[in-house]
């Protein structure tokens, strides 16, 4: 068995991710002591490296959750899609550094830019994504998307980040206000209309992620201040009932 501090220093995942993975549900322990650490067994290790291996195909948590609950899972599928997408990864690094050299010892002589093109690894991974298939709430995403004019997006997206900044004023609420759970169904809908059909339980999972550390806590950081991001996943999580 190994401890949580124990994982993340041979892994390299924090220790506040590997919380949040057993808060969704994504990478549960194999058991907690009477202190409530966590501990991992060699399951519970095989399930991380194939997390991490779908992260390396640009996979979303949820889909990753859903494909890995299978029970036609195939992990020597996943191994052998990852291993082809490393060794194109590979190459490509390779050529840009052969480029980089060349410019260095001779300078640049010709405008050639095929160097950087990666379009035959990002349609590689494209076609694996598509094997695994993909949840109803990512079709739905798909879908609605696809219907949007770019400008239109571009005002989606704005609008959904300003409902941050709008939390931002109400960090001086308790989240279990009035006031701060309206905007939380606010949040909910806005979601539901523009995105996909948001249930308590995938709000609450979107709620730990805004908490997690990393780029959404930080843009939504930035939109509502410093906080933004642990005052919503508290607020969902009243909420929510968790």
């Amino acid at each position: 068995m190994m401890t949580v501090n124990e994982v993340s220093k041979l892994t390299g995942v924090s220790i506040r991710t590997l919380q949040y993975y057993d808060r969704i549900g994504l990478l549960k322990p194999a058991k907690y002591t009477e202190a409530g650490y966590r501990l991992y067994d060699k399951k519970a290790m095989e399930t991380l490296q194939q997390i991490l291996l779908f992260k390396e195909l640009e996979f979303p948590l949820k889909e990753i959750k859903e494909i890995l609950s299978r029970p036609d899972f195939d992990r020597n599928k996943a191994l052998e899609q990852q291993i082809t997408l490393l060794t194109m990864k590979k190459e490509h690094l390779e050529n840009l550094i052969c480029f980089a050299r060349e410019i260095q010892v001779t300078g640049v002589k010709t405008m050639d830019f095929s160097v950087f093109d990666t379009k035959k690894m990002d349609e590689y991974a494209r076609q694996a994504k598509e094997q695994w298939g993909k949840t109803a709430e990512f079709k739905e995403f798909e879908q609605k998307s696809q219907s949007r004019s770019k400008e239109e997006e571009q005002a989606v997206y704005r609008n959904f980040m300003q409902l941050f900044t709008d939390f931002g004023k109400l960090k001086g609420d308790r989240p279990e206000s009035a006031d701060v759970q309206c905007h939380v169904k606010k949040l909910q809908d806005y979601i539901t209309e523009h995105f996909y059909q948001c249930s308590k339980d995938i709000l609450s999972s979107l709620g730990e992620m805004y908490a997690a550390g990393g780029e959404f806590t930080t843009n939504i950081d930035d939109a509502g201040g410093e906080g933004t991001a642990e005052f919503v996943a508290c607020a969902i999580r009243v909420y929510c009932g968790k």
